[in-house]
């Protein structure tokens, strides 16, 4: 076997490997003998098929066999004797496929890139500090409570934090639009769940009246149709409710797992899940800007193929998010709604993986345990669930990757100038959202400059 490769970019190879005839012949030779034992010809007793006739009827489809198998065959064996690493599958093509010649294939393929890791040193990364106080807990007690209220029908006027029941229907003039009905549907005033002044506009209203809103949609409505229009819809109202909110009793605190309804007991278990979104939130902003940080430093090849397959990935989720089901044919989703964000996935992907490669950074068993036993503690049967973490490889290596990823986080961190800055924990928890909607934001604008 001769190979020589071409680099055609710094992540694309072009290999073109010749295979000598006297191989293909005698791998043709012998999958013909091996036909000639199992087909059945009309005329012929099996097995007893002249070799002429089984190269006349055969050959041509045999030769197309062996060929394929022989380019994978000699594409692994090239690959590894050049010690490429390919990322993806290659692109392989016969250029040279006659019977007497030497058989000759070219396989185009992208690499993974070599990267020369930058330092970010220099930068800044500021780090949320906060104590949970005693009114943060009080407050996360009002937001459970307010999740587990109910509505009773009353008789009298809606007010803000109502829940009113209504059909309505919306016209452009004097047309209906599409989109703009529902019958029976259920409104908490005060939820800015609809267009601006629709809701204030159902203050006062009572089972039985009809009301015509009028109300005029945000120059940045979604519909695109109906942005900056001015509306008017016809509603109904069924029903008026008030909202209940239940008392914090021992029936209360056992739906929160604290099952002697204990109150002392609550306020801890209420406090332990604050600290623990504290500290979430307080890694997810520091990581969020050491990323930011390392790719700013860093220019990579991101390879094609890579960010198919992330692409395809992102699919997915998005189809399981959405509930479209397992059947769902997810190349049906606009790749370009998905290309920047699984762009960037990827290239954090092989930065950090260089970090790590670099660093010589490993994840113990004890290390993965325990952030297995960390994860679990939101359930209510957390042993169980530790175990499950670890007996399935596929999510015991997701831990795996998340250890790792936050080793290679904090080897960057001691690159970078780190400022503590007190918060409160409602504005941590802001400040990493904030993070995160800027890092959307950023993925939209690179995709919107490409355009």
């Amino acid at each position: 076997m001769q190979v020589s490769v071409e680099t055609t970019s710094q992540i694309e190879r072009r290999i073109t490997v010749q295979v000598p005839a006297s191989e293909v012949d005698q791998a043709v030779a012998a999958r013909l003998q091996d036909t000639a034992k199992r087909v059945r010809l009309n005329g012929f007793r099996q097995g007893k098929i002249p070799m002429a006739v089984v190269r006349q009827r055969f050959g041509q489809d045999v030769r197309n066999e062996v060929v394929s198998e022989l380019m994978r065959q000699h594409y692994v064996r090239a690959i590894t004797e050049e010690s490429l690493n390919p990322a993806g599958y290659p692109s392989i093509e016969p250029t040279v496929n006659q019977d007497g010649k030497d058989l000759e294939f070219v396989a185009t393929l992208e690499v993974y890139p070599e990267i020369e890791l930058q330092s970010i040193a220099g930068t800044e990364v500021e780090r949320p500090q906060a104590e949970i106080t005693e009114a943060d807990i009080d407050q996360m007690i009002e937001t459970l409570r307010t999740q587990r209220a109910e509505f009773q029908p009353v008789e009298r006027g809606a007010e803000m934090g109502d829940q009113v029941k209504i059909d309505f229907q919306g016209f452009l003039g004097d047309e209906p639009f599409e989109g703009g009905e529902a019958e029976g549907h259920e409104l908490e005033l005060g939820s800015n769940r609809f267009i601006p002044g629709f809701e204030e506009q159902l203050v006062g209203a009572s089972a039985g009246e009809e009301k015509r809103i009028q109300v005029t949609f945000p120059e940045d409505y979604q519909a695109e149709h109906l942005a900056g229009q001015e509306a008017t819809f016809a509603v109904k109202v069924h029903e008026v409710s008030a909202k209940t909110m239940p008392e914090v009793d021992a029936e209360f605190i056992k739906a929160f797992g604290v099952d002697d309804g204990d109150f002392d007991k609550f306020r801890a278990e209420v406090k332990s899940n604050m600290q623990r979104e504290v500290k979430q939130a307080t890694q997810n902003r520091v990581k969020q800007q050491v990323l930011e940080a390392l790719q700013a430093a860093n220019e990579v090849d991101v390879p094609q193929s890579l960010i198919d397959q992330e692409t395809d990935g992102l699919k997915r989720q998005a189809a399981q998010q959405f509930g479209l089901g397992e059947d769902f044919d997810v190349s049906q989703l606009p790749n370009e709604l998905f290309a920047d964000q699984a762009r960037n996935r990827v290239k954090i992907g092989l930065l950090l993986a260089e970090v790590i490669k670099q660093n010589e950074l490993e994840a113990s068993d004890d290390e993965i345990r325990a952030r297995a036993e960390e994860l679990a503690t939101q359930y209510q049967q957390p042993e169980q669930v530790v175990e499950q973490y670890l007996k399935n490889d596929e999510l015991k290596n997701q831990i795996k990757s998340a250890v790792l990823e936050e080793k290679a986080v904090d080897k960057l961190l001691e690159q970078a100038q780190v400022k503590d800055v007190s918060m409160s924990y409602e504005d941590v928890l802001q400040a990493a959202q904030q993070s995160d909607d800027a890092a959307d934001e950023d993925e939209s604008e690179e995709s919107d400059s490409k355009a």
